[in-house]
């Protein structure tokens, strides 16, 4: 695997570059910034619950990942402007692992909620997971659609109907 700070650089569908690093633990005030530009929608989505902001607490969580079973990606147009974010948690046999993406509210639409899936799925291949999911409300139709367009399968969530898991067989 690349050292933790290197780059991968990507083009999204749109035409738009992208930079993606591993988060580290100097990123909380980067992260803090970045959720300030996602939509509230969209952090209801990402978080599965309504919020104003995401707390400290929250972004404490994501910048102290083990890189093991918890990876955090950022996404990072060319004058640095954090763009968008993708983690991926496996469990602990490393067969399956969850996905959860968040594009700043000015930057939908431009391919970076595609790249960072795509991203992602290449780096849980990488690792050797066989399954790659996302927990989704029903409403999030735009980011389902985005991972149906990259071969995810939906199916109802047992016990919640507002819900949805969507998962792509990586093996």
């Amino acid at each position: 695997m690349s050292d933790i700070t290197s780059f991968t650089e990507v083009m999204a569908r749109s035409g738009l570059r992208l930079s993606i690093r591993r988060v580290t633990r100097d990123d909380r005030a980067l992260l803090k910034d970045f959720f300030e530009g996602v939509s509230l929608e969209d952090l209801r989505f990402r978080f599965l619950t309504a919020m104003l902001k995401v707390s400290d607490e929250q972004i404490a969580i994501m910048v102290d990942v083990d890189h093991k079973q918890t990876e955090d990606f950022l996404a990072f147009i060319d004058d640095g402007t954090l763009v968008g974010t993708a983690m991926i948690a496996t469990d602990p046999s490393r067969e399956r692992a969850e996905v959860a993406i968040a594009v700043r509210a000015d930057f939908k639409h431009r391919g970076v909620g595609w790249t960072l899936l795509n991203h992602a799925a290449e780096f849980a291949t990488a690792i050797g997971i066989k399954t790659l999911e996302a927990v989704e409300s029903r409403l999030n139709q735009k980011a389902i659609e985005v991972e149906r367009d990259s071969g995810f399968t939906v199916k109802a969530y047992p016990g919640d109907a507002t819900l949805v898991i969507v998962s792509k067989q990586l093996r």
